[in-house]
């Protein structure tokens, strides 16, 4: 499938950037050990890819996940074969006393690079899922810097978001919370991260979707009036690579706006997808025009669709990868952006929010809105916007 023109594309984004620092990147990478946590997700995968091509002096992974692990044992392999360096992967939890032993028995690694994460907006439906993205996106992170920093590691890089620029959801929200813990952190090891588009068909997205409903002869459902920018899998493991080795303290990377990368609804990728398949996408009035239709109309090389305008929690109308308060570099890359932060810690607040969530935890019990005002302390213009509709109220 010609991943690119289904979003809108014809070039790829960072293809200068990195021809122009390969030998570097190279280098450095031949020369390093590197652990991989949430290795086996669609980012991580593409990161562990990047590194296992240039050869590391050692290459850890850990992911929870079993069976994504396996199968980024098996492409590895399929598509690149073996490295004289130590590849290893570990089907463990990061927030588990495993992790801890495992860290403790090895730990020495010149770069850690986190890609877990609760990265879905669906998440924030309920409190128990959503302190669950607490854990995962802000203390685990915040675990692992301080195991990192005991064990002398030189970098430490994790993925952020787009949506925690301005955040309208909890899960962008969790994510700009993270940062801030970041700030603490940055003090004692240097740290970069990046925020990017929506990875394109990266597992559990509305695209990956898309092939599933394929396969199960199902009809598609897309949103007509939401726009993203999209990156293929390949450049948001260069992306977070590019960070990783370049980043100096505290720097956010992100693509650049250009012709290259541009907003493109899901409706119309829905479209393009289907052609490429040989379909032409018939819209639909109902959930259940489409279901029924699937049938007679792919006899006829059509395929059901239903596009509806966005009325769920926590979709914001539009992205962005930086506020208008934040400096920008726009001049050291060709296609990536750098925020430069200074340093600026709110110590107050880091200690309230590790209070406030220890009590509620260790208290068994805790409602939404707990949380939500929690958040609006942390981020004081916090847009949250509460519909009571949920993606998983819809196909």
């Amino acid at each position: 499938m010609r991943l690119l023109s289904l979003i809108g594309r014809s070039e790829v984004l960072f293809q200068k950037d990195i021809l122009s620092r390969e030998p570097e990147i190279s280098a450095i990478v031949g020369n390093s050990r590197f652990l991989v946590l949430g290795g086996a997700g669609s980012i991580g995968q593409a990161v562990t890819k990047e590194i296992f091509k240039r050869n590391p002096l050692k290459l850890h992974v850990v992911d929870i996940s079993e069976n994504n692990m396996v199968e980024l044992v098996r492409d590895i392999r399929s598509s690149f074969g073996y490295i004289d360096g130590e590849f290893k992967t570990f089907a463990l939890d990061i927030g588990s006393v495993e992790y801890d032993a495992f860290i403790k028995a090895d730990g020495k690694y010149d770069y850690v690079l986190n890609l877990s994460a609760l990265k879905h907006v669906r998440s924030e439906k309920d409190p128990f899922t959503l302190m669950r993205m607490i854990e995962v996106n802000v203390f685990n992170t915040d675990k692992t810097l301080s195991q990192s920093i005991k064990n002398g590691v030189k970098k430490y890089f994790c993925v952020s978001t787009d949506k925690a620029a301005n955040p309208v959801n909890m899960m962008g929200a969790s994510k700009r919370i993270m940062e801030m813990f970041l700030m603490r952190r940055s003090e004692d090891i240097s740290i970069s991260t990046a925020r990017f588009a929506n990875v394109a068909f990266s597992d559990g997205s509305l695209l990956h979707g898309f092939n599933q409903r394929i396969q199960k002869r199902q009809p598609i459902v897309a949103p007509s009036d939401i726009k993203r920018y999209f990156v293929t899998p390949q450049e948001s493991g260069e992306l977070c690579l590019m960070s990783c080795l370049f980043g100096e303290n505290r720097d956010i990377f992100f693509p650049k706006l250009s012709e290259s990368l541009h907003l493109i609804s899901f409706a119309d990728i829905a479209i393009k997808y289907l052609e490429q398949l040989g379909y032409e996408a018939y819209l639909c009035h109902s959930e259940e025009e489409a279901r029924q239709l699937v049938n007679p109309l792919t006899e006829e090389k059509k395929w059901p669709c239903y596009f509806t305008k966005s009325d769920t929690t926590g979709e914001k109308d539009f992205e962005e990868f930086y506020t208008d308060q934040e400096t920008l570099d726009l001049n050291s890359f060709d296609n990536l952006g750098v925020i430069k932060n200074p340093l600026t810690i709110e110590r107050s607040k880091l200690e309230l929010f590790e209070e406030k969530i220890s009590n509620l935890r260790n208290e068994g019990e805790w409602e939404k809105e707990d949380i939500v005002d929690l958040f609006h302390v942390m981020i004081p213009d916090f847009g949250h916007k509460e519909t009571g509709k949920y993606l998983d109220s819809k196909m």
